[in-house]
């Protein structure tokens, strides 16, 4: 076994996590295109037994890349999924679901926001008050600060009927 084994990190671990990273960039940079064709690429590759970490982070990107609102909710609820076949089904490395415990308010944020834009106001309101109670994971950093930020903003329009 590899020292890289032995703590959980190998090589193709971090090219699956640099591939995310490099069509993240290429979402960021404004050609959703081809971010959409990395990201598809890496999904392949990552297969449906992959990483639950991986697979997760790898769809909750692929849902900002879309640019159908029924597909991006759909991408949201696959991030949801992986990180959930963390419920002891499958065991998780302590660092995998300590990552997968902080992006859950992220990937609730993101539904409630995909079922808001979809006219469905109860849905939305599930996954916010999901949102909002997985928060409490999240440091006091600018990360948890934004994430939180966005949590009450999303709660204002939802209050207010806005789409």
């Amino acid at each position: 076994m590899a020292d890289d084994d032995a703590v959980g990190t190998g090589a193709a671990d971090d090219a699956v996590m640099t591939g995310i990273g490099q069509a993240t960039m290429l979402l960021h940079g404004g050609d959703r295109e081809e971010a959409r064709n990395r990201f598809h690429a890496l999904w392949e590759r990552i297969g449906a037994d992959g990483d639950p970490l991986h697979r997760c982070t790898l769809a909750h990107y692929m849902a900002d890349a879309q640019d159908d609102p029924d597909a991006e909710l759909a991408w949201d609820l696959r991030a949801l999924t992986a990180a959930e076949t963390l419920d002891g089904e499958r065991p998780a490395r302590h660092d995998t679901a300590a990552a997968l415990r902080a992006l859950y308010p992220s990937l609730h944020l993101s539904l409630a926001a995909d079922y808001l834009g979809l006219r469905r106001p109860d849905d939305a309101r599930v996954h916010l008050d999901r949102a909002r109670a997985a928060s409490a994971v999240l440091a006091d950093d600018g990360y948890g600060a934004g994430v939180r930020a966005a949590i009450d903003r999303l709660d204002r329009r939802l209050r207010t009927g806005g789409a």
